[in-house]
């Protein structure tokens, strides 16, 4: 195939979706970024002759399947406001739905936290069935998510469920029709994970005592399984990515050197190596780089390739021939596009691929055979590529000589950016990352006149081993500096004015924005922080509580990242934003989801107290129903209104206020 070429046909839309688009001139609401993508989650079935997707009307979900050459409408059914977390095929008569809830099981003792149900839809019978359902003794809520398999003798999902009884987490077969298990496997608490092998067998098993640490991977032996190697882990344990390039291999993420002394760039140290589960010889895998993720093949599920995440968006390397050669065809068809892989047909001969480069977000069907790429569907419709600010990869060096890399998100239309206010977006984790193309927050306040800042701190994902590791203990201090470096980088450029600056951000950016205005003063004149740990000493307490064991992994996790000694040690006040609250100097908007199980709410109510006790300008907004990841798009939407909101308040997008001193410098790169 020389090429493929675009083509202008577009599937009809399943529900209308409002894509009356805003004009050239006019740019659209901000309820337009606060949305939910208009269709989510799409997927190919395995012949690739259907694709089902996610539909989102407001926070109405509709599930909708379609058959791929006539465009007709097999299926369309709302499933209300469910958190849709994952959709995937079962064959090409079945869908599984994942989705989530955040509840409570006061019976079993069991905190508030976000529990997972699956549905699966039988298409010829027109019947949804909740997996594990009528199970007896087990809990409806897949531990784990679900696997599927399609074996010899047809297609199979596989998930594990708690016994409510024996307190076991065993793994069940799920009967397709009715959702109900019968076990497949049993498997204690100790058990951390689990492969399968194309037939829906397990054929290894990893166990992880808590308390001591201690990481073992287990291997057939007869009807039951061996110690096949162990390690002590506390913190950074090995864990499984599925099979290798054969059945009878599995794909282990570990450290071992005593079989490799090579240096390497991911962040643990750890290697991917293939095991034969037969034999137990471990093998290295031949990537030139670390992968940030694997790729397995749709039907067979063997390992066929890996992807990193570079600065212009992903990078995928196949080692299966065929595959390779298809994907590079789609990398010419779409030039200049950071593109990415969502779903393929079970022959690979056709794909659906997401690009949002210089767009809000477009799903292409590609037929290899054919040579087309279809537009099928609009992740923000309402949003036009015009009103799309552009994305810039940037790099600079922090005050200590570190290269920190990120993206700078400019104004719609701002070819010569000079003197802009400038918002500071921190990402959360923080051991995570900002990639490039769409950012619906990002987007939102760069369609009110603000350049926006998202650095990769010190600390993030993606750069290697020792950049991970430079994070550790440097809540606010060197990741706190590493954004303000940024700053005085653009200031330096002539690109943003120093006089207008906010800081925003969630999750740990939530703990960064309170941080910018109490341990890193005189840069930001306000700040906006989503979802934010306030009182570290107080989080990690909390975290010992609910784990029930004063040296719980998370414990151990946070007292690595923030730089604590013990459970409970006193010194992290002194990174604390709330113990700090009579040193704020500039306005705070405070923004928590009341059904937050990752940060609770009782950290930012701690801040906005302190702050009304030093007499301090605070606003402190609760959003009833939501989580931490502001899944719902009513009170999505209502945080981006009240962030641009407090931002054009108190740095509006227009020329005054008293220039403010940034103290240091940044290198420019």
């Amino acid at each position: 195939m020389s090429g493929l070429r675009m083509a202008a046909t577009v599937f009809a839309v399943v529900l209308a979706m409002g894509t009356a688009g805003a004009s050239k001139a006019e740019a659209p609401s901000i309820e337009a970024y606060g949305a939910s993508p208009a269709v989510d989650n799409m997927e190919l079935s395995p012949s690739g002759e259907l694709i089902a997707r996610i539909v989102v009307v407001d926070e109405v979900r509709a599930l909708a399947v379609t058959r791929v050459k006539t465009g007709e409408h097999l299926f369309t059914a709302s499933i209300g406001d469910a958190k849709v977390r994952d959709l995937r095929w079962i064959g090409d008569r079945h869908v599984l739905i994942v989705s989530s809830q955040t509840q409570s099981i006061p019976d079993l003792g069991m905190p508030r936290s976000e529990l997972f149900y699956g549905m699966i839809l039988d298409l010829e019978a027109k019947t949804l069935a909740q997996v594990l359902s009528r199970t007896p003794d087990v809990l409806a809520s897949p531990y784990g998510g679900v696997e599927v398999r399609r074996t010899s003798r047809g297609e199979i999902a596989l998930a594990r469920g708690v016994n409510v009884v024996t307190g076991r987490i065993d793994l069940y077969r799920i009967d397709l029709s009715t959702g109900r298990g019968r076990l497949a496997e049993t498997m204690d608490r100790d058990a951390d994970d689990y492969v399968l092998d194309g037939e829906g067998a397990v054929i290894a098993v990893s166990r992880y005592a808590e308390r001591s640490g201690r990481w073992s991977l287990r291997l057939p032996d007869g009807r039951g399984f061996r110690e096949a190697w162990a390690v002590d882990a506390l913190l950074d344990r090995p864990s499984f990515c599925g099979l290798g390039r054969t059945s009878r291999t599995i794909i282990v993420n570990a450290e071992r050197p005593d079989l490799t002394a090579d240096d390497v760039e991911s962040e643990t140290g750890f290697l991917l190596f293939e095991v034969n589960v037969d034999t137990g010889e471990w093998t290295r895998l031949p990537f030139k780089r670390h992968p940030d993720f694997l790729f397995h093949h749709p039907r067979t599920g063997l390992l066929i390739g890996s992807g990193n995440i570079e600065a212009e968006g992903v990078r995928y390397d196949f080692f299966d021939v065929e595959a390779g050669r298809r994907w590079r065809g789609v990398e010419r068809a779409f030039p200049g596009k950071a593109l990415r892989l969502v779903s393929w047909s079970d022959d690979l001969k056709s794909a659906v691929v997401f690009s949002d480069t210089g767009e809000s977000g477009v799903y292409h069907l590609v037929d290899f055979d054919a040579g087309v790429a279809n537009v099928v569907g609009d992740a923000y419709p309402s949003i036009p590529e015009a009103q799309v600010g552009e994305v810039r990869p940037i790099r600079y060096s922090a005050a200590d000589g570190l290269d920190i890399h990120g993206y700078l998100t400019l104004p719609p239309g701002a070819g010569a950016p000079a003197n802009l206010p400038l918002v500071v977006l921190a990402h959360g984790g923080p051991a995570s990352r900002d990639v490039a193309g769409f950012d619906y927050w990002a987007q939102a306040m760069a369609s009110r006149g603000y350049a926006v800042l998202q650095a990769n701190f010190r600390g993030s994902l993606g750069y290697g081993r020792a950049f991970l590791e430079a994070g550790y203990g440097e809540w606010g201090r060197k990741m706190q500096t590493d954004l303000s470096d940024g700053v005085r980088w653009l200031v330096a450029e002539g690109i943003v004015d120093p006089a207008r600056v906010c800081i925003v951000g969630a999750s740990y950016g939530g703990y960064a924005a309170m941080a910018g205005l109490t341990l890193d003063k005189g840069v930001y004149r306000c700040g906006v922080a989503v979802s934010g740990v306030s009182d570290l000493r107080r989080m990690v307490n909390r975290e010992a509580y609910l784990d029930g064991e004063r040296n719980s992994p998370t414990v151990r996790y946070w007292n690595r990242f923030m730089g604590a000694a013990r459970l409970n040690d006193r010194s992290l006040d002194a990174l604390s934003p709330a113990m700090l609250a009579s040193a704020v100097d500039s306005p705070l908007l405070l923004i928590h989801g009341k059904d937050d199980t990752v940060v609770p709410i009782e950290q930012s109510r701690v801040m906005a107290e302190a702050m009304r006790r030093a007499g301090k300008p605070v606003e402190m907004i609760e959003l009833p129903g939501e989580d931490h990841w502001m899944s719902r798009a009513d009170t999505r939407r209502r945080m981006l209104r009240e962030t641009v909101r407090f931002l054009e308040a108190h740095n509006p997008p227009v020329e005054g206020g008293a220039a403010m001193t940034l103290s240091g410098g940044a290198t420019s790169r």
